[in-house]
Order: C-alpha cells, then structure tokens, then sequence
C-alpha cells in the first residue's frame, strides 16, 4: 500500500498537486486491527509514483531518531471489524473539528508557527500550504450532526488536527466572505459642492443721477403706457408688498412686459489690459416662453467727457445692420412679451402673479465674435407687479459675474459670502461687468375679457364624468369625431374616404372625388385627348374597323376591372363591418378631455365611473400611457384632493392589486364611483438651445423687438379603458394632453471633456429661502426628493443628518465635441412628487480635452490638429484668457476644406495651481463655432530666488516708485522679458531690456495705490526671450 502526503496549490479547484512524502505499508494478512506508524520518505530517491518529491533536512549531524522526527511520521488504525470501520472515518474526520473551539487561530506564514503537537515536529519546517487534507479533497464538509458525534479519546486525531481543521474552516470564511455585504460608511463627498443661487446672486443698484443723465441724452426711446403717456419710474430699492386681490381685481388684465437692454459697462476693477468684447448677445427665457437670444449687438464707447465718473457707464449698446455697420443714433433693444387671457390657462394669473414676485430672472452675456460666455446677471422681478397702476417701470445696474468651477478637491469648508449665504467650494466668481437695463409692465385692456379666465377654475373641473356619453350620436362608420348639425351625413365613395381600398381597386377614382381629385383630373383630361388624337390617326389611315375592335376590347377591360373592383369592395365591406359599427358604438361610452399638463407637475383628476348595468362587475382598469397611473395609496390621494380642494368620497383599499396585472374595481349595480388619476411627465421633446452654439447669422433679418420662438411640443394622447367580468368595455376615457412650456428657476452651465462623466454636487440653500417652500415647525425640514427629465442622468438628493446641507448629486455622461446636453432637474418638497419648488436647467458642453503641465510666468509651446469642414471657411482661435493664451496664427485664416492644419498655441499662466482654459474657433462670416477644447492647466510655481517688502498708501495716491537690479550671469548678451502675476498691482517702465554678460540692469517698478489696507504677494518673473523663465522675485506689499 502506498501512501501520499500532498501539497495542494492555494485554489479552489484541484488544479495541480505536488508530493511532500511518501511511505510504504506493507500489512499484516493475520492481523485483525492495530495501528500503525510509518516513517515519510522523501528526497531525489526513487519512489513508487516516480514523481519529485521535497528533499528532507540535511542529515549530517543528526541521529537516527532525529531523522526520523524531522522526515516525519503518519501514524493510523486499522480494523477488519466492520461497525469500527463505519466509526472511523467519522472519529477521523470529527475529531479536529470539536477540538476547534479550544484552538488557536492558524497564523499566517511569515509569522511564528504555533507548536506542534507530539510526533510532528518535523512537519513545521516544510511550508504550510492552506491547510487541505486529502479526505476534505474528495469528501464533502461533515454536517453540523456529524460535528456533534465526534469523541475525542481517540488519541491520534489530536496529532493531525492542526491539519484538518485548518481546512475545515476554510471553506467556511471563504463562504461567509461571498454572502456577506460590505457595510457602508457614512457618505462624505469629496467633490466640492456648488451652491444653488449663487450664480444668480449678482448683486445690482440703482442707477445714479449722472448714469441716468447721460443714458437720457444718448437717444434711448421712451416707454409709453397704453395711453401714450410716460411709465411711471420705481426704485429698485423700494419694498413692495404684494396683494393679490389687487391684481385680480384690475381692469386691465392684459401684461405687456418690456425688456429694453440699455448698456453693458466694464468694472472699475478691471485690468486696463483685460480686452474687452466688441459685440455682445443675451440669452434668457421669461416665464414659460420659449429661450430666447437676442441679436449681436455692438458696444459703442462713450467719449470721456461723458462718461460721469470712474467704473461708471462706459459702453453703450447698439444694433447691428445686415451689412454689419451699426447705428449709434437709435442705441438700445427692446423685447416685448404679451401675457394676457389668450396666453393664460384658466387660473394661470395667480401662477403668473406669483412669479413675478418670487423669482428673479438670470440673464447670460455671450461674446459676439468668440462664442465664449461673458457672464451672468439676476434681476428681480417683483418691481413689475403693477398693484392697480397702468404701468410701471424700474431700471437696474447688474452685476455681469463669471463663475469659474476649478478642479475638485478635498478641501470640505466654505467661507460666508453674505448674510444666508455660503461661498462655494472650487468655485471662482468674477464681476465682468454691469449690464444696464430697464424692465417694465404696461397693462392693457383686455378685447374680449371673461371672467372664468382670470379666476380660479372650479374645484368640479377636477371631476371627469361621462354622463354625456351615454347616448349614440350616429352618423357615418367612416367617418367620426366632427360635429355633426342635425346627424346629417353625406354620402361618400368608399374609394375616397380609405386609401387602403383605393389602393386595391383597378378602376382609377373620378375627378373632383377625394383628396386626390386635382392629380386624377388632370390625368383624366390627357387621357382623353390622347384618345381623341388616335382616333383621329385610325380615320386617316382608314383602320376604322381596328379601332372598333379595339374599342370592343376597352370595353371588355373595363367591364371585367369594374366587376373585380367591385367584388373587392363587397369582401372589404363585409371585413370590415363588424369592427366599423364596434368603433362607432364605442363612442357612447367614451369620454373626451383635455389636459394641460407642465414639466414634473402632476395634474391630479378624477373619472366618475358608473355602472348602467343590473348587475355587480369587477372592473379592470387599462392604461397605455406609462406617464398616466392610477393613485392607489389612499394617503396620496388624500394629498391631491387636500391640494385641489375637492370634497369628493375617499376610499381605502379602494383597488385589488394582481403583481403586473390590471388593477380591479369591484362596482355594485348601478353604482357611481370616483377613480383618482395622475398624469406625470418627465420627458421633455427637443429643446432649442438658446446659447452660444447657435447660428447668430440668421439673426440680423430678424426684428429686434421679437424674440425667437421654438418649435411646438407635440401634443400626446392617452387612454384609459375599464372593461368589466366579461372581458367587454365599460367605459373609456380619451385624454389628449397639451403639453406646456414651464419655469426655469435657475440655469446651470458645466463645461466637461468630451466622453467622460460629469460628477458634480449642487448644494440646495437653507429650507426656508426657497420659492414655494411649505411652511414647517421650527427646525422641521421636508424631505427632498429629486427627479430628471433626462433618464439617461443619475441624479438623487442625499442628506448627511438634521440639520445638515443636502446636496443634489449629478451624473452625466459627455458626448462628442462641441455636443450640448440640456436636461432639466426638478426639486420636490413633498414624498408625493405633487409640485416641483425649483426646477434646474443643467447645459452641459462637451469639449475636447488638453491637458497641459506648465510653470507659472513661463511659456508652453503645444499644436493642436485642425480638421477642415465641407467648405472653405474664414475662421480665428478666441481664448477665454487671452492674456494666458496665444494662438498662431493669431488673426483671421483660412480652413481649406477636408484639410488638416496645426494651431500652435503658447500657454503663459501669471499664477500656480490647476484650472481650465476655453479655446474656440469660430467661423468670422456666419459666427458659428468650428472647434473648442478645454486646456486644463496644471501650474506649478518656479523657485522663488530673491524676496523683497514694500509700504504702500491706501487711497487715491501715486503709489510708489522702487528699482531692482539684475545680473546677468551669461558671458553674452541676453534679451530679457518681465512678466508679472499681479499686472493690476505692478507696472514696469519697460516690459523687455538687454544686457551684456556679467553687467547689472535696474528694473524700474511702479506700485499702484491700494484700494483697501492688506498685505498682497506680487511676483515678478525675468524671462528670456523665449519666455523662459530664468529668476523669480517675490514682492510683500503692506496696504497702509
């Protein structure tokens, strides 16, 4: 008998398998039981199973007894008795497992073994496979049974159970480590969150006397009220306390809101170097109007003796002329929008009223010729409530602030930047500029004014019924749902009201018959003047007896088409019949409404559904439409009906629910019942994207005063159908729904690398500042729950704990460059997704990503590859910091057409640290966007080689005049170049100089005044003239 000891690889499976020892046993024939103890062999001697074997420990200096201990032993029983042969494998296999408990855990190998137990020591110097024996190789796990039964007088399982037990457990921790679940830690986002309503936040004020002086004199038109008179003026800064009963009860209901955009002026802060756009355009969307974008319009200079003080009104706004020339006589643009009863639902006046005192409107500023985002302003508009008066108007300076998000980091605390507010993490905000504009509502009088359009709808109008379809109206099987006078229909070919029998038939229709009578009439007439000029060729000819058998044979034809045409439309008659008078008898019980339904608002109604039979019916109810849903919880449709008003029966458990069968209702004889409904859209048809990547050319022919329209919604139609026992229809209600644009409380713009995902955190603002916000106790906040219109977007709102900021988390994936994604994000306040209270538009610019790694002061050199269009096309690079940024060529050139061009462009960033950098190319003639990436600089500051300290005055003072000296360390002449990081601080008197090797230069340094006491770093880079950086300096400068 030969006896194995092997090593198994670490792996599930039995893959591979190595021999450790062997040994011999040759039993006794005569013996019935004992045991035995058997010395392991091993080494490069031969074996049985002629496979490589482990060597034993050298053996130069050990006795017999010592040998024999390191090789190793295996000691067994043996029994011819057949109930000790079943007992043995089980004591075997047992016995390891119910000393267990009493062990210690095995240890890893690199560590200390545990000792050994008698008889084995030698096994502790060969390396510790997982602990698989060969019986747990071929035999399943022992039960837990089986674990109890285990004895433990049988004295040699103590000795190989550090091997067995080893292996028992394994399988065990490998079990339990598949079924168990990770446990999930506390989220804490590592992003940096960006705070809703500070990209709407730009600070604004009044105009002052000089600005409104000169805006008078620069021939901006006057806006008149309905009588030709002058609007009255209000301040921005005037509290306005709003009544709504004061404006439903005015007589003039129609508004006429007026934008008139007036000038867009530079900060007095800005950097005299900063350049400035030549032509601007804006875009926006008012109420529920589709986006608008304004034409280009030329920013006209005022001369310095108007201008009425510093940081003031600099530049005026004018239209532009088709042949690109603008008139600086007629400066200004006006956008008017007409909200009266023809616009509004019925009951939409008090939505209307109330937005006009909540919410504020967000305007962006384009650069005309770069495509690139100026910035955006926020005016209120509660001053447009007009509280009685004809008309009002109020006029605003806005704060034009650039948002720039940097890349995220770990960074977890925020700064306040006002009272309520918080200044979010990773976000950058800069005042470009001031946008002056003027808002006003002139009110009119309504043409035709009806009551029920400017009051609330009834609470009725909630409740469909359907006892006006329970008569049969009768009329034609082909044609339906026209009004009918006095059930008059007239007759009709069958040919003419159905193209599918048109299509069958062989005899052509007559003319003047069916939508195709003009095409089958002109047919007609050059058929029969064909036939006439043949006629007239057989009379010549005198083949006048061919031409009556021809015209026998016609005939023939024609009798045989007429006979098959009409054997064809008595089979379509007889197929068609049954289902013809089947739709016509199922108008008696349909039931038609419409529905105007908004973006993530539900629109909650109710169906009266009754019973005209005798007998008791188990309803299934049928919907076709996934947006259209039956409200089954009873708590919700408590909710609705509070919201509504409606005082109508409320049921529990009103439905019996089947998994993903109908839902039924069980109905009494003639019993009439209410079936409360919803309709919930998140879907959104294709949007008009009102921005930068639009074709501007087609907007010189259009007049300035209209703003572009969109392209209509597509109406959708859904159907309800409650059929009762028998599988036949009781009742359907027919719903078309008329969808409607909606509000946008604030707009989000992101620019992301192309094929990526967008990860970003929007941090909601205190509970109580939002629009539309339920009133709570103190210190009770609702839960917020978040939904998009995109399904394709992972959006959800998470909260760390009471009193915590909850985030609204976004996931999105970026198309192709330059592809725009527009989805919207919709804000619930309560669990049933009734009434959004903010609704988000996220734009999202996909843009082809560089990543570039430079030296703060120093140039970098890198080409981008330019592939040509289908035409020639006059293009030129724009960057987002010129000063930053360079592009050769840097003018306009030109793009040959299915061409590849390099643009070389030299990155010079004036500070460290990571940020992004816009570049488009756009086509000068037609100002569409060709191309734009996303530079994403990563700057590291230079070292830093000499540090300096300055005083300087705060005020209105000269600053002051310093000198450094620089030596040059090269033995030749060097042209040098000064750069600095803070150009608005530090002035050279000359930007480049040379010098010969080894002499001294003084740079000559000119400090600006201060405006506010503080310490400021300034650093001054000396370049060679490749702009590469040779020294830094470091300049403190104390504001005193």
């Amino acid at each position: 008998m030969l006896i194995q000891a092997a090593s198994v690889a670490p792996s599930s499976h039995l893959a591979c398998m190595r021999m450790v020892r062997w040994a011999v046993w040759n039993p006794d024939l005569e013996a019935t039981d004992g045991r035995v103890t058997l010395p392991l062999q091993g080494g490069t001697g031969p074996n049985p199973s002629r496979c490589l074997v482990y060597k034993v420990p050298p053996d130069s200096r050990s006795s017999e007894e010592v040998k024999q201990a390191e090789a190793g032993t295996v000691q067994f029983r043996f029994s011819l008795n057949p109930e000790e042969l079943l007992e043995t494998p089980k004591q075997r296999a047992e016995g390891p497992l119910a000393e267990q408990p009493c062990r210690k855990p095995p240890q890893s190998p690199s560590g200390p073994s545990a000792p050994a137990p008698q008889g084995l020591t030698a096994t502790q110097d060969s390396p510790r496979g997982p602990g698989l024996s060969l019986s747990q190789l071929a035999a399943s796990p022992p039960s837990p049974a089986q674990r109890h039964s285990a004895t433990e007088d049988f004295s040699l399982e103590g000795r190989i159970s550090h091997l067995e037990a080893n292996l028992s457990r394994t399988p065990a921790v490998l079990e339990a480590s598949v079924a168990e679940h990770l446990q999930e830690l506390p989220f804490t986002p590592l992003h940096a969150p960006i705070v809703a309503g500070t990209q709407s936040r730009s600070s604004g004020g009044q105009l002052s006397r000089a600005t409104m002086a000169v805006l008078q004199s620069s021939g901006f038109p006057e806006i008149l009220d309905a009588c030709k008179q002058p609007v009255e003026t209000v301040s921005p800064a005037q509290p306005i306390q709003f009544n709504p009963q004061k404006e439903e009860s005015d007589h003039l209901q129609s508004n006429e809101v007026v934008l008139h955009f007036l000038a867009f002026s530079r900060v007095a802060q800005d950097y005299r170097g900063t350049p400035w756009p030549k032509t601007v355009y804006f875009t926006f969307q008012f109420y529920r109007f589709p986006p608008a974008t304004t034409p280009r319009l030329q920013l006209v200079q005022l001369d310095r003796a108007a201008q009425p003080g510093c940081g003031s009104l600099s530049h005026l706004l004018a239209p532009i002329s088709k042949d690109g020339s603008f008139d600086a006589g007629s400066p200004g643009l006006q956008l008017r929008y007409t909200v009266g009863p023809e616009f509004l639902k019925p009951g939409e006046q008090r939505w209307f009223l109330r937005y006009l005192s909540a919410q504020t409107l967000q305007i962006d500023v384009w650069d005309g010729d770069s495509l690139l985002l100026v910035g955006s302003a926020a005016v209120p508009m509660k001053h447009l409530l007009r509280q009685g008066r004809p008309a009002v108007q109020v006029a605003h300076e806005l704060e034009v602030v650039a948002t720039e998000y940097e890349q995220d980091t770990t960074a977890l605390s925020g700064a306040m930047s006002g009272f309520g507010s918080v200044k979010p993490i990773g976000v950058d905000m800069v005042v470009k500029g001031r946008l002056h504009l003027t808002l006003a509502n002139v009110g009119h009088a309504c043409e035709q004014r009806t009551t029920e359009s400017c009051s609330l709808p009834p609470p009725r109008s909630r409740v469909i019924s359907n006892d006006g379809a329970g008569r049969f109206p009768g009329g034609s099987l082909l044609t339906r749902g026209g009004l009918r006078w006095r059930n008059v229909v007239q007759a009709q070919r069958l040919a003419d009201v159905d193209s599918e029998l048109a299509a069958m038939l062989l005899t052509p229709a007559p003319g003047g018959r069916g939508p195709w009578s003009s095409g089958h009439e002109v047919d007609a007439v050059r058929r029969r003047k064909l036939e006439r000029m043949r006629s007239v060729r057989l009379q010549e000819s005198g083949a006048e007896p061919v031409s009556r058998r021809t015209a026998v044979l016609a005939q023939q034809s024609v009798r045989m088409q007429h006979s098959r045409d009409l054997q064809v439309i008595d089979a379509y008659r007889e197929r068609t019949k049954a289902e013809s008078i089947a739709n016509v008898l199922s108008l008696a019980i349909t039931t038609q409404h419409t529905l105007y339904a908004t973006l993530g608002t539900a629109e909650f109604f109710e169906f009266a559904l009754k019973n005209p039979h005798n007998t008791q019916h188990t309803v299934s109810i049928e919907i076709d439409n996934p947006e259209l849903s039956l409200i089954l919880d009873s708590q919700e449709w408590r909710h609705f009906k509070d919201a509504a008003s409606l005082h109508t029966p409320l049921e529990e458990d009103m439905f019996h629910l089947r998994g993903d069968l109908a839902p039924q209702l069980y109905l009494r004889p003639r019993e009439t019942t209410h079936v409360p409904f919803k309709y919930q859209s998140f879907s959104m048809g294709p949007l008009e994207p009102a921005q930068a990547f639009a074709d501007l050319s087609t907007e010189k022919g259009r007049e300035a005063g209209a703003p572009r329209k969109s392209s209509a919604v597509p109406t959708k139609h859904a159907k309800v159908l409650f059929r009762a026992s028998g599988g036949k229809p009781l009742a359907v209600l027919c719903l078309t729904v008329e969808p409607q644009p909606h509000v946008v409380d604030q707009v989000f713009r992101f620019y992301h690398p192309e094929l990526t995902f967008l990860k970003k955190a929007i941090r909601l603002p205190p509970w109580h500042m939002l629009p539309g916000a339920p009133l709570g106790r103190p210190g009770e906040e609702p839960a917020v729950h978040v939904r998009c219109s995109d399904p394709n977007v992972i959006c959800e709102a998470q909260s760390v704990g009471p009193g915590e900021p909850r985030d609204v988390f976004l996931k999105v994936a970026s198309g192709r460059s330059p592809e725009i994604k527009d989805f919207f994000v919709i804000v619930y306040a309560d669990r049933w997704l009734a009434e959004p209270v903010q609704t988000w538009q996220v734009c999202l610019h996909s843009l082809q990503r560089v990543d570039v790694s430079c030296i703060a002061g120093q140039m970098t050199r890198l080409s981008l590859v330019l592939r040509g269009t289908q035409t020639v096309r006059k293009v030129r690079a724009f960057a987002s910091h010129p000063q930053e940024l360079k592009t050769d060529p840097a003018g306009d050139f030109l793009l040959p057409p299915h061409g590849v061009q390099d643009l070389h462009v030299g990155v010079q960033p004036r500070r460290a640290g990571s940020r992004f950098v816009h570049l488009n190319l756009v086509d000068v003639d037609f100002h569409q966007l060709v191309a734009c990436w996303l530079l994403c600089l990563s700057c590291r500051q230079p070292l830093i080689s000499k540090a300096f300290e300055i005083t300087v005055a705060v005020g209105e003072g000269k600053g002051a005049n310093k000198r450094v000296t620089y030596t040059n360390p090269y033995p030749t002449w060097k042209a040098y170049r000064l750069h600095s990081d803070r150009p608005d601080l530090l002035q050279f008197r000359e930007d480049t100089f040379q010098v010969g090797g080894g002499e001294t230069y003084t740079i000559g340094l000119r400090f600006l005044p201060g405006g506010r006491p503080g310490q400021e770093e300034v650093l001054i880079y000396v370049n060679d003239h490749e702009d590469k950086n040779e020294e830094t300096f470091c300049v403190k400068i104390t504001y005193q």
